[in-house]
């Protein structure tokens, strides 16, 4: 497999450089022009390796098949990866390095002070000695989910390669705009045709996710009242005031940095403010059903005392759902999971089930009819200047991409 490992990491630092992110801004699918690029980028590289039906959707999906090599009724396996990174840091003018990590401290930059300490960042003890890709710190990598796709297209290289591993047929899938929460909008789960599928966009090595979040966006617009401060005296309405006093009213402990497993939550990712009016927007999460309804109906009721409290002021709230978990979807077929575990363990990986503080782009593909749980792609501290992947943790994704697709 070394060969193969060389060209996994060549193909990542080739996907890296390119720079995809999304943009909730465009309205267009993709929301960039550089995803339809990636795509064809892609298109071309699956046809060369000897993919087959390969096919780029007018929305930049990209799809295609390595057909069944053998006579048993084996499932058809899906693998899906997404080509856009996260508009939240940097990714154009990526320079991957690869660092090797002496056990103390992961040095992405010494020049810029940009390192990571062993102590604080524990879960890099577990790759003492090991190679590391990182960028240079000045914009994120891009593992988060690039480091998928280079592992899917090299896993689909290698049973191309080896027809003595018999398999039955498999489909990839390669969708924009998951980062911005529309990967499954045009996915088309008939014309894809698999029976079931795994994303291979997950944390450190051995994660297998089938729980994720409720989720939900809400945004929360204040209409204030300005007079001349001097003769304000029952009558101004400030709106920055009011929207004070909604974030005090916020449970302090109920954030993403103060809570962790199945602890849900409220994150603020926008404040607007003038005496005027004023804007906020913050996103709802939790894994529980009924935690969920309650914090959505908890926002209601803060919006209803702002509203009776400032009787010349106007507090309006608009909630929408985001997606749900996929818990109650993946639990009809508990195989699907089983199967991922499985062939982990056969590669003595130690499989780390664990809820995904987040969402996947699986999460709604379950609920269009395609199950679909998350596996490890490798990589930590996605969104940021210190992302990072673990070489073997890449080929270790890698490996368990052709131990599912093996017939059973």
């Amino acid at each position: 497999m070394h060969n193969n490992l060389n060209k996994l990491v060549e193909r990542f630092f080739n996907y890296v450089k390119i720079n995809t992110q999304s943009d909730d801004n465009t309205h267009t699918t993709p929301s960039t022009a550089s995803q339809g690029y990636f795509a064809e980028m892609l298109a071309n590289e699956l046809e060369e390796i000897g993919l087959e039906d390969v096919h780029i959707s007018r929305h930049s999906y990209v799809t295609a098949t390595i057909p069944a090599n053998c006579d048993c009724d084996a499932p058809t396996i899906g693998f899906i990866a997404h080509m856009d990174t996260s508009p939240e840091t940097s990714g154009a003018n990526v320079k991957p390095q690869v660092v090797k990590f002496d056990g103390d401290t992961l040095v992405i930059n010494n020049e810029l002070g940009i390192k990571l300490d062993a102590k604080e960042y524990k879960e890099l003890s577990h790759y003492v000695g090991e190679e590391i890709i990182t960028s240079d710190g000045t914009t994120l990598l891009g593992a988060d989910d690039k480091a998928g796709i280079a592992e899917i297209v090299t896993a689909a290289e290698y049973l191309i390669q080896h027809p003595e591993i018999k398999h039955g047929k498999i489909r990839v899938a390669f969708t924009p705009d998951e980062e911005i929460g529309e990967g499954a909008d045009h996915f088309n789960v008939e014309k894809f045709g698999a029976d079931f599928a795994y994303t291979v966009d997950g944390g450190g090595l051995g994660e297998i996710e089938y729980e994720n979040f409720n989720a939900a966006a809400a945004t929360i617009k204040i209409t204030g009242h300005n007079i001349h401060p001097g003769y304000a005296l029952g009558k101004m309405v400030n709106a920055s005031r009011l929207i004070s006093d909604f974030l005090n009213m916020l449970p302090e402990d109920e954030c993403p940095e103060m809570t962790d497993g199945y602890k849900g939550f409220f994150h603020v990712t926008e404040v607007k403010s003038t005496v005027s009016s004023g804007e906020i927007n913050l996103i709802i999460r939790d894994f529980d059903e009924k935690s969920f309804i309650d914090r959505k109906e908890y926002l209601q009721r803060v919006v209803d005392a702002l509203n009776k409290h400032y009787k010349n002021g106007k507090v309006e709230i608009e909630i929408r759902d985001q997606y749900a978990n996929m818990k109650q979807e993946i639990e009809k077929v508990p195989h699907v999971v089983d199967r991922a575990i499985n062939a982990m363990k056969t590669l003595d990986i130690t499989p780390v089930v664990v809820p995904i503080r987040g969402g996947t782009d699986g999460a709604r593909l379950s609920f269009m009819g395609l199950p679909c749980p998350n596996l490890f792609a490798g990589g930590h501290n996605f969104h940021s200047n210190t992302e990072y992947v673990p070489v073997l943790s890449m080929k270790a994704a890698m490996d368990v991409i052709i131990e599912i697709a093996k017939c059973k």
